[in-house]
């Protein structure tokens, strides 16, 4: 095959295709229209002298001549990527640069206030843009439109075109008016069922069955949600001054002890701690500007 006869590009758009394989979302990812994403599969299709792609009932499957050609030119592609890429490298200091990530509202209260710290810090003319995760599924289709450089947060979803990279673990811990706390005690597990409940939750609904309703129930207990709100920030406020209590997560109800007149006190049941993590595009590596905001959020995280 003589090299300087085919269009490179066609390889660009085929990394597209297998990726997303569906032609619209392959041309939008490379800014393509359809017409000429469809032009495109059916030159690639006449180069390699095979259907690569095929409609079955479940969308457009690979043939095996694709599978077998996906990785040796997607590695091919990044080669020249990471080539293009060299030169100075990145200086935070003189940077002028833009990242835009997605969080949850852990990331937003816990995570984001120590990044802002650090780029104020290290690299003065670094601007962000931080965005609500309402919906993951969603978020992550904006992470792989290159909509968004990151999503932080928990229980994130990953794909193939993404990678996912611990930042910290939480655990839970029980919220209550200071007032209704006595000092040094916590509640016992009767207390703890008995006392109406605020809930926190992002969808709007009522938010089970959670992780700590699944362990009441493990107990044969199950508690009563009288208050579900749809912010986190919203819930020691709410309870302080009631008989009300809440399940949040610790590093959360910390900043807001204080300020809101609410007492944090150990869970009577076992539950489960999750991690923080943050998901970014698999080409992060290759540039420099992009593995230097990388390396800062991990390190941020390692001081929380």
């Amino acid at each position: 095959m003589n090299l300087a006869s085919i269009d490179l590009n066609l390889l660009v758009a085929f990394e597209a295709l297998m990726e997303e394989r569906h032609v619209t979302r392959a041309g939008q990812r490379i800014g393509l229209a359809q017409p000429s994403m469809s032009s495109a599969l059916a030159r690639l299709r006449a180069l390699f002298a095979d259907d690569l792609l095929v409609r079955t009932a479940e969308g457009m499957q690979p043939t095996a001549r694709a599978l077998a050609l996906a990785r040796p030119i997607g590695e091919a592609l990044e080669q020249i990527r990471r080539t293009l890429d060299s030169g100075p490298g990145f200086d935070p200091r003189s940077a002028r640069r833009h990242f835009t990530i997605a969080v949850t509202d852990y990331g937003d209260l816990v995570i984001v206030p120590a990044l802002v710290e650090a780029l104020r810090r290290d690299a003065p003319g670094v601007d962000l843009t931080v965005r609500p995760i309402t919906d993951a599924v969603e978020s992550l289709a904006r992470l792989e439109r290159g909509e968004v450089d990151a999503l932080i947060g928990g229980h994130l979803p990953v794909s193939s075109r993404t990678t996912r990279q611990f930042l910290l673990m939480e655990r839970f811990t029980c919220v209550r008016d200071a007032s209704r706390a006595a000092p040094g005690i916590s509640l016992d597990r009767a207390d703890f069922v008995r006392l109406p409940h605020v809930l926190f939750s992002s969808t709007g609904g009522d938010g089970s069955p959670s992780a700590v309703d699944a362990i009441l129930s493990e107990h044969g207990h199950k508690r009563r949600v009288a208050v579900t709100l749809p912010h986190v920030v919203a819930v020691p406020f709410v309870l302080a001054g009631t008989d009300l209590v809440a399940t949040m997560a610790e590093r959360i109800a910390r900043r807001f002890a204080d300020v809101a007149g609410v007492a944090i006190l150990p869970l009577p049941y076992e539950v489960p701690a999750f991690a923080i993590d943050l998901v970014h595009g698999l080409r992060a590596t290759s540039n420099p500007a992009m593995q230097w905001f990388v390396d800062l959020i991990v390190k941020t995280c390692r001081t929380i």
